[in-house]
């Protein structure tokens, strides 16, 4: 399928997101200390994550470097934070049913084993999670509902997984926070 020159099929592999970081200068006054893409990036079958920023502690000193560096590690260190952009494809573009344990995996997570949902999945995080643009559905054990560009869902340590039903790529921001259970 071809869209505006572009090939639709795997498009998300592509998906970068720039990062521009401010910072103080020598006199103690805002300045930008970067700006470019996100180096700390994760391209598989079934979605591209863009780490964006994270820390191994919270609180976090306001003027601390970022300390993502693993874009495989979907949950967030112990006691931090992960800050990411991940671009999911239309799952008409490659094999949901079987793919998606395999993608979890190299990204650190580990599916719930035989479960009717493909991909289920839990983490010890609160997850918020923003549609940025496109559309997809949210599920749980229970049900499953759309979520569209503006839209959050707040994941609270709950399994789930993520479908996109669409025939165009969905962008979303999300912030996984550790917590205790």
């Amino acid at each position: 399928m071809v869209a505006n020159g572009w090939n639709m099929s795997q498009q998300h592999l592509n998906a970068r997101a720039r990062r521009v970081v401010v910072g103080l200068d020598e006199q103690n006054r805002s300045t930008i200390v970067s700006d470019g893409n996100t180096e700390t990036r994760l391209a598989t079958p079934a979605f591209t994550r863009n780490v964006i920023w994270g820390s191994p502690l919270v609180p976090t000193p306001v003027m601390a470097e970022n300390t993502a560096d693993d874009a495989a590690a979907i949950p967030p260190p112990p006691e931090g934070y992960y800050y990411d952009i991940s671009t999911f494809p239309p799952d008409s573009e490659w094999d949901y049913e079987s793919g998606y344990a395999d993608s979890l995996a190299s990204a650190g997570v580990e599916g719930e084993g035989e479960h009717d949902i493909p991909g289920i999945h839990q983490t010890d995080s609160i997850d918020i999670v923003t549609v940025i643009s496109g559309e997809i559905w949210a599920v749980v054990e229970t049900g499953e509902t759309l979520v569209k560009a503006g839209d959050t869902v707040v994941h609270r340590g709950t399994k789930h997984a993520w479908r996109n039903r669409s025939d165009a790529p969905c962008t979303v921001a999300a912030l996984h926070i550790s917590v205790v259970r």
